[in-house]
C-alpha cells in the first residue's frame, strides 16, 4: 500500500534502486496471490477493458502480466533495497489504460499524450522508509526515458484526512506535490470516499 513518506526513519534514497518491471518473479512477489490459481487484481483492473478484465481469471491473469513484462516497454517500475523487491508503481501511456483513457470521471485536460502513474504499492515491512518517493521519481524517470511529455497522477485530495490503506494505492495530493506535480483538474472520481484530482508533472 502507499505510505506518506514523511518519517525520520526513511531509508536514504541512494539505497533504493528503481528499475523497469521486466522481472516477472518480482512482479509476482509484489502483486501475485499465494495461491497461483486465485484471481487477484495483478494491477490489471486499470489497464484492461472491463470485459477482458472480468473474463481473465486465475493463472491467466499471471500470464497476462508475464506477457507485459516481456515487452520492450515495461508495465511499470519496481523498487529494490539491495536484492529485495520492495515496491511497485504502474506507469504507462494513458492510451494503454482503457478504464482511465475512457473514463467519464477522470477528464482529459488537453490533447497532450501524457503517461499515467496510477498505482503504487510498498511491501509490508518496508513502509515509511522512503520507498514511495523513490517509486514516483523512478516512474517519472522511466516515462521521460520513453519520450513522455508529461506524467499525470490521480491521487486523493485528502486534506490531511486519514486514507483507508486498502484504497491508498492512488496516492495523496501531498505525496505528488513533494514529487513536483501540480494540480491541473478536479475529477468526479473518488477513492475511499475521498475526491481525486488530476496532478501533472511536465517533462519537456
Amino acid at each position: 500500500m502507499v505510505v506518506d513518506d514523511k518519517t525520520a526513519n526513511a531509508a536514504h534514497l541512494d539505497d533504493i534502486t528503481v528499475k523497469p518491471a521486466h522481472a516477472f518473479d518480482d512482479m509476482a512477489t509484489m502483486l501475485g496471490p499465494k495461491n497461483p490459481s486465485s484471481s487477484v487484481c495483478w494491477c490489471l483492473s486499470w489497464r484492461l477493458p472491463s470485459t477482458e478484465n472480468r473474463t481473465l481469471l486465475g493463472a491467466d491473469r499471471a500470464d497476462k502480466v508475464r506477457e507485459l513484462c516481456a515487452r520492450d516497454h515495461a508495465p511499470g517500475v519496481l523498487a529494490y533495497l539491495g536484492d529485495d523487491v520492495v515496491g511497485w508503481a504502474g506507469i504507462a501511456p494513458r492510451t494503454e489504460l482503457h478504464p482511465i483513457e475512457h473514463s467519464r470521471r477522470i477528464p482529459h485536460v488537453d490533447g497532450l499524450p501524457v503517461w499515467s502513474l496510477w498505482c503504487m504499492r510498498v511491501r509490508p515491512g518496508y513502509r515509511k522508509r522512503g520507498i514511495t518517493a523513490a517509486l514516483i521519481e523512478g516512474a517519472v524517470d522511466y516515462a521521460r526515458d520513453q519520450g513522455a511529455p508529461a506524467v499525470e497522477g490521480y491521487p486523493v485530495d485528502n486534506r490531511g484526512e486519514r486514507v483507508d490503506q486498502t484504497m491508498a494505492f492512488v496516492g495523496t495530493r501531498a505525496m505528488f506535490e513533494r514529487a513536483g506535480f501540480s494540480w491541473v483538474a478536479d475529477t468526479r472520481s473518488v477513492s475511499g470516499g475521498i475526491p481525486r484530482i488530476v496532478m501533472r508533472r511536465m517533462l519537456r
